[in-house]
């Protein structure tokens, strides 16, 4: 017997929210490593980013500096992120991206 996956339901749901372009800053206090902070928000949260600049240091394993990326996401996912970088005390800003298209 086939059972429906409950998973799948919630995705379906969330692609009919609609989308924000926005370009996210976040500075890294040495909490947590760059790579982690990548890692999560593409792979466990889902969340497809492009990074614009990043300045980042490295001392003793620990990373240092600020990043910005652009996320095309909706609003619980954002939501979901701002969280995550609230609990790990993670300073971060956000604007909204508008691009003007000339016709």
């Amino acid at each position: 017997m086939i059972t429906p996956n409950p998973s799948l339901q919630v995705f379906q749901n969330t692609l009919n929210l609609p989308k924000k372009e926005l370009l996210l800053e976040i500075e890294l206090n040495g909490k947590m490593k760059f790579e982690h902070l990548m890692n999560t928000i593409y792979n466990q949260m889902g969340i497809c980013h492009r990074v614009l600049s990043a300045n980042v240091e490295y001392v003793n394993g620990n990373s240092f500096g600020s990043v910005q990326l652009y996320i095309n996401v909706n609003s619980e996912d954002y939501q979901k992120l701002e969280f995550y970088l609230n609990k790990n005390k993670l300073l971060n800003t956000t604007v909204e991206y508008l691009c003007r298209k000339y016709s």
